[in-house]
């Protein structure tokens, strides 16, 4: 794949996919911060990787960009469909749970976790 300064492998192709080597990170992981337009610099640090596996990362899907990218976009597809699968399977239990009152000693903590949904749905209407 991507040799790193040791003369090693710095991306490496497993099971999971592209990944940087020595790490559980994949390069789909790095992909969401650099659509996001995220500095290297952020990246390293939210994902806990060295400037030489971040700079292999990026060297790697710069070089491979079509690749990467068609990858990316399988794994987004995926996620989403997963997402959804288990949004329906859980729909209902999910409503069985909304409906039960809080627990007694707990209205205080249920009432600021209905003033963050409200603000949480309020934002994702603006959004849309």
């Amino acid at each position: 794949m991507t040799l790193g300064a040791n003369g090693q492998a710095a991306i490496i192709r497993t099971e999971r996919g592209l990944t940087v080597a020595g790490t559980r990170i994949t390069l789909y992981d790095v992909m969401d911060y650099v659509s996001a337009q995220y500095p290297p610099k952020f990246i390293r640090a939210m994902l806990s990787l060295t400037d030489e596996q971040v700079n292999a990362a990026l060297s790697y899907i710069e070089a491979h960009r079509a690749e990467v990218q068609a990858e990316y976009q399988l794994v987004l597809q995926e996620a989403e469909e997963l997402r959804q699968y288990y949004e329906e399977q859980n729909r209902d239990l999910i409503a069985r749970i909304s409906a039960k009152p809080p627990k007694p000693g707990m209205e205080v903590a249920w009432e600021k976790l209905q003033v963050q949904k409200a603000k949480h749905q309020s934002q994702l209407k603006t959004q849309a």
